[in-house]
């Protein structure tokens, strides 16, 4: 099958190979994979700033999101048999959405919603799923309550911002002022222009924000939440807590420790919450996802879609940071 990979951590483009087609294991499924949808995450893992946290082995197929068809079934899997479309953001260490078939686990798999297309599916995985663990999860948002959500017309903002309406919040976002037509469609109720204007004289008493910026940003949001508050940041920097669940080493833990020391002196200073969330995959969790789809609540947001052969220049687009929602690769 074809494939898109790297054999060394690298800032060059990934590498268009021949590779075999998985072997599933009795718990996982493999899947045709019909579209795939791209993160700056994957940037990151090729260019190793993750290589710490996620000591990947070469050569590595990178991508994490997909849909598909079930092509195989292993002997333990109950849920899913061949033919079904799926969708999927698969485990870490189990990626490699940039290629023709993928083995994926069974617990990591969801049903495709029945009202999108396959390149719709395929961009929603990883932004909802972090969407998810910090609203709901995490910050376990209740109606009335408000919520600052960052880079509105980013791939996460667009989930986030309709999945927050959702739970009955207040929401504002940060964008630029030529997308807040398409921000108020999707529901936010207020917008900032992030080249004209600072948040932090505009929003006060909030009970959320979910930070996706640098951490200058990330200290300025803890002036804008209540007594009680929580910041929860998918950008960093990592916690002690988040090197124990992923099993890290000693030294990965005392880096954390140094890295999110003045975030959490200062967020405890002001009596509010900090977390660092790295999203996990989570089928059961994906499959409320899909509920929420198909009943029309969250719509998918797609700037553009490229054929697999293009995977350098999607993720090129990508990195621009000028993507509207998501970015996809289709293949089928």
């Amino acid at each position: 099958m074809k494939a898109f990979l790297i054999n060394k951590y690298t800032k060059q483009g990934l590498q268009l190979a021949d590779v075999s087609v998985p072997k599933i294991k009795d718990n996982e499924v493999l899947v045709e994979i019909h579209a795939s949808g791209l993160n700056l995450l994957d940037s990151k893992i090729k260019t190793g700033e993750f290589k710490l946290i996620l000591p990947y082995k070469m050569p590595l197929i990178l991508g994490h999101d997909l849909s598909g068809i079930v092509k195989e079934v292993g002997k333990n899997v109950k849920k899913y048999k061949i033919g079904d479309e799926v969708y999927s953001r698969p485990a870490d260490f189990h990626i490699g959405t940039f290629a023709e078939y993928i083995a994926v686990r069974e617990e990591d798999l969801a049903p495709k919603p029945k009202n999108i297309s396959m390149e719709e599916a395929a961009s929603v995985p990883l932004v909802a799923l972090t969407a998810w663990q910090a609203l709901v999860e995490i910050a376990n948002l209740k109606n009335g309550q408000k919520v600052f959500i960052q880079a509105g017309s980013g791939g996460v903002g667009t989930i986030a911002i309709q999945l927050a309406k959702h739970l009955g919040a207040t929401v504002a976002t940060t964008a630029s002022a030529k997308n807040f037509d398409f921000l108020k469609e999707l529901g936010a109720d207020i917008l900032i222009d992030y080249k004209t204007q600072n948040f932090e004289q505009i929003l006060q008493d909030y009970d959320v924000v979910l930070n996706n910026q640098d951490n200058k940003t990330l200290e300025k949001s803890l002036n804008i939440l209540k007594k009680g508050g929580k910041v929860i940041s998918i950008s960093g920097p990592p916690t002690p807590k988040f090197a124990e669940d992923i099993n890290a080493n000693g030294l990965v833990k005392m880096i954390t420790r140094f890295l999110s020391f003045g975030i959490k002196k200062k967020a405890k200073k002001k009596e509010v919450h900090f977390t660092f969330l790295f999203m996990k995959a989570n089928g059961k969790q994906l499959a409320e996802i899909t509920k929420l789809i198909e009943s029309g609540i969250i719509k998918p947001v797609i700037d553009k879609v490229f054929p697999l052969e293009d995977t350098n220049k999607a993720l090129e687009y990508v990195e621009s940071g000028r993507a509207k929602g998501k970015v996809v690769l289709k293949l089928k």
